[in-house]
C-alpha cells in the first residue's frame, strides 16, 4: 500500500492556495505522511510540474528527512540544511528550497508532491540537484506516496 501524503492546504486534485505559489507568499505547504515501512531510514520529498512548457520542472527537493519526522510545517526556510528536518537540493529555478507554482497563463498545471521512503540516507552534499538525489535513491526506495494539486494563472 502506498504512503499516504496529505496537506491541510489542499486535497488530492484540489487547487493549491495562492499563498503557496509564486504569485502569493511562496510558502511551502504543511505536509504530513503515514503508513510507511518500519524499516525506513530516511525520506525524500520532491515536487514536480510535468506540465511545464520545457518538460518536467522540479520545484522542491528535500532529502535525508529522518524517519521520525512525519510532517513538515508551512513555510520552511530556503536554507541548504534544516536541522532536524533534512537537506534541500537545488530546484530547477537554480535555488535552494521551495519554489512555488508559477505556470504561464492559461490552462492549470498539475503539481505532484511525492514522498519516497528509503532504506538508507542519501550520501550527497547540500546544493546537489534532483538528478543526483534521484540517482542516489535508485535501488533504495521502499515505498512511495503522492499528492497532486493544481494551479493556474
Amino acid at each position: 500500500m502506498p504512503i499516504i501524503l496529505s496537506s491541510p492546504a489542499f486535497s488530492e486534485g484540489g487547487v493549491i492556495p495562492k499563498r503557496h505559489t509564486g504569485e502569493g507568499d511562496n510558502l511551502s505547504p504543511a505536509l504530513s505522511w503515514s503508513r510507511f515501512p518500519s524499516s525506513t531510514k530516511s525520506f525524500v520529498l520532491q515536487v514536480e510540474d510535468p506540465d511545464a512548457p520545457s518538460g518536467t520542472f522540479i520545484h522542491w527537493v528535500l532529502f535525508n528527512i529522518p524517519p521520525e519526522v512525519k510532517q513538515l510545517t508551512e513555510g520552511l526556510p530556503e536554507k541548504s540544511v534544516l536541522p532536524g528536518i533534512g537537506q534541500q537540493a537545488t530546484n530547477d529555478a537554480q535555488e535552494i528550497g521551495y519554489f512555488g507554482p508559477y505556470p504561464p497563463p492559461g490552462k492549470p498545471h498539475r503539481y505532484f508532491f511525492k514522498i519516497f521512503a528509503l532504506d538508507r540516507k542519501v550520501d550527497l552534499s547540500t546544493g546537489c540537484t534532483f538528478s543526483q538525489v534521484q540517482k542516489a535513491m535508485r535501488d533504495h526506495i521502499l515505498d512511495t506516496g503522492s499528492l497532486m494539486g493544481t494551479y493556474r494563472r
